[in-house]
């Protein structure tokens, strides 16, 4: 495909989005200036994007922004740094290691269905700041995403690979770096993308229960005081926050294997 015809493709995909996002806007303001009523669904109490507009300008000049946004950023890359470190670690482990795989996939798979909301209470009681407790909640949230997608990648390394490797003479550890963790990376950093998303969720349920500051606390808040239009600024803003966090997390994963792209690209 030559680059006018990739250019021309990429203009067109970008005006479908934006006229998906536009017709969705353009509906969400007919149906709560005219309060529809659908029956199971109502629109009387729901403001329209002008309104959340004008109350999103009012939060971005408000000194509230900048503490809330930063204490949820604080909160998810400690609970994400740390349950990446921890994912990949035991997915490593757990994929190169049948006795490893015994031995903690039983515990972890029990744990793996609880939802986040269910650690709450536990958390609460277990560590002594709510602060520590919120990002144990966003670690258990971004844990099992980023473990799963990396005990994937690396049984699917394939096997001939690391076979050639061993016939060369190379140690465990430099087929490790070598072989395995190059051959899994993508599955990786799959795990890491959906993990960052899985980890905004988790911090913003949990803010809204023990929080004190914060983008969820800041939702649950307005939703106390009945200040409607702020809510759906928090869920756009929380929304925002997650998407462009795996975005680029996508992004410099194909950075940092340009391999896998050039692979892609050929199939």
């Amino acid at each position: 495909m030559s680059a006018s015809a990739e250019t021309s493709n990429g203009r067109g995909r970008w005006i479908l989005q934006a006229s998906s996002i536009a017709a969705c806007l353009l509906a969400w303001q007919a149906a709560s200036s005219f309060h529809a009523d659908l029956g199971i669904v109502t629109f009387a109490n729901v403001p329209t994007p002008v309104e959340v507009l004008k109350a999103g300008i009012d939060f971005a000049k408000s000194p509230k922004l900048l503490n809330d946004l930063s204490s949820s950023l604080m909160r998810v890359f400690a609970g994400y740094g740390i349950a990446a470190v921890v994912g990949i670690a035991l997915g490593v482990a757990i994929g190169r290691s049948r006795r490893a795989s015994d031995l903690l996939m039983a515990p972890l798979e029990l744990m793996r269905p609880i939802p986040a909301v269910a650690w709450i209470p536990l958390a609460v009681l277990m560590f002594p700041s709510s602060e520590l407790s919120m990002i144990y909640i966003t670690f258990i949230g971004a844990l099992f995403p980023i473990l799963l997608n990396t005990i994937h990648g690396v049984e699917h390394v394939d096997q001939r690979l690391i076979a050639s490797a061993r016939s060369l003479g190379a140690t465990r550890s430099a087929i490790l770096r070598e072989v395995i963790l190059p051959g899994a990376a993508p599955n990786i950093v799959t795990g890491l993308a959906v993990g960052m998303g899985t980890s905004w969720f988790c911090l913003i349920t949990a803010e809204m229960i023990s929080g004190q500051y914060g983008i969820g606390y800041f939702t649950w808040e307005s939703y106390t005081l009945q200040n409607y239009s702020d809510i759906v600024v928090g869920m756009i803003l929380i929304g925002l926050l997650g998407m462009g966090s795996s975005y680029l997390l996508r992004k410099v994963g194909t950075v940092l294997t340009p391999w896998h792209t050039v692979e892609e690209a050929r199939r």
